[in-house]
């Protein structure tokens, strides 16, 4: 059985049982057990798993002597396609504010168990709210001191700069390295693809808990979180993307997801943009008349780096839970989560529910406890169907927008 329908089953199985059960000690014990179980599993991803998608994705174009003009235009567009997709999410997030219900935080709602007073002061102690704190821990005096200390500010810099300065060896130990890194990063995304397997036990246990607790009140906050997510990616693949396509690349926009539309269907469908690539790769070739030397070399690099859509959601649920604890997001604190959105989205590998993992991450960098990443889940199997999309849409918008800038005549013009 797919693992989207094991999770819906999960969750419905998960809302019954709260509701008979009840605040039953024993059910909640076992909920509690299990979940923290799940929870523990994705912390124990985040460091590995990002570290080496980072280094590897990285140092892969450097070493390929790509990053010439066409590799700077393909990351600039990345980057400044990711920042827009990540200030839309922040946008609809502020303006529905799904973390707050009646004017009051929805942490009670949503059964997450930490002292709010406590979580609160517990970010201030990290510093999140103080900008130059914020950019003072982008260089860590101990990247592993980092790593344990869930600071993954310094840990993504240390990672950056990992890989820049791996391209630099000689050949034959930056081969060596790479090919322990590209280790690491398999032996992480099977170790990822196995705490997947066991997501329906993690959202009957974490949904059961809190349905058990607060019956089904925790479907409000949700409910309106879902909304803003979708109202976000489809501001993005509706309104942001067609204005580069008709600004920058000077291409009409229907004519191109005319062009895209099968790869668009298939994203949506698989949630892995890592899979479309080759029928993204089709469609540009064939349907839009993009020549095989740009698609080669930007497709690949934006199924891993180019991630708009899960970008945009890291942030959207970031900001979510830190309303609901009810925590103040001064400039400093939405600055810190833009930039751990678009820093981890780099590392963010294409295969489903991959984000989580960045979610974690960034609630860890802010001092925010993982609760919250449980209940998403709820949510989070048609949300990722929709930002995989999206992802594939911002890679076909890049490869289109490049091609124009290399002087390219396309069909879709």
């Amino acid at each position: 059985m797919k693992l989207h329908w094991q999770i819906a089953i999960a969750l419905a199985l998960a809302l019954a049982a709260g509701i008979t059960l009840g605040e039953a000690p024993w059910f909640l014990q076992a909920c509690s057990f299990v979940g923290t179980l799940f929870l523990n599993a994705l912390k124990m991803l985040i460091v590995p798993l990002i570290v080496s998608a980072i280094i590897c994705g990285l140092a892969g174009i450097a070493d390929a002597g790509t990053l010439g003009r066409l590799g700077w235009r393909t990351l600039v567009f990345y980057m400044a396609s990711g920042l827009l997709a990540i200030l839309t999410g922040l946008l609809m997030v502020n303006l529905l504010a799904p973390g707050i219900v009646d004017g009051q935080p929805a942490a009670q709602r949503l059964g997450l168990a930490a002292d709010t007073e406590q979580v609160v002061s517990g970010v201030r102690e990290r510093g999140t709210g103080d900008l130059v704190a914020v950019l003072q821990r982008l260089v860590p005096a101990n990247p592993i001191g980092a790593a344990a200390e869930a600071d993954m500010l310094g840990v993504v810099t240390f990672a950056l700069l990992f890989a820049w300065a791996l391209a630099q060896l000689p050949e034959g130990t930056r081969r060596t390295q790479q090919e322990f890194w590209q280790g690491v990063y398999q032996a992480m995304l099977r170790i990822a693809d196995l705490v997947m397997r066991f997501a329906p036990l993690g959202v009957f246990a974490l949904v059961g808990g809190v349905v058990a607790k607060t019956g089904l009140e925790a479907l409000r906050p949700l409910a309106v979180f879902f909304l803003a997510v979708v109202a976000g990616l489809l501001t993005h693949a509706l309104l942001t993307l067609p204005l580069l396509l008709r600004l920058v690349a000077r291409v009409s926009p229907m004519a191109h997801y005319r062009a895209v539309g099968p790869a668009l269907l298939t994203a949506f469908s698989t949630s892995s943009s890592a899979a479309t690539l080759p029928l993204t790769l089709s469609c540009l070739r064939e349907r839009a008349g993009v020549s095989e030397r740009v698609t080669g070399f930007v497709l690949p690099i934006g199924a891993n780096v180019n991630t708009d859509g899960t970008a945009l959601y890291e942030c959207a649920a970031a900001l979510f839970i830190a309303q609901a604890y009810g925590l103040e997001l001064g400039f400093a604190t939405q600055f810190t989560i833009v930039l751990m959105a678009l820093l981890t989205s780099v590392g963010v590998a294409g295969i489903p529910s991959a984000s989580l993992v960045a979610i974690a991450l960034i609630l860890g960098t802010i001092g925010l406890p993982l609760e919250g990443v449980g209940l998403i889940l709820a949510v989070d199997r048609v949300l990722d169907m929709c930002r995989t999309a999206v992802n594939v849409l911002g890679d076909t918008v890049a490869t289109v927008t490049v091609a124009r800038m290399e002087g390219e005549e396309i069909l879709q013009r």
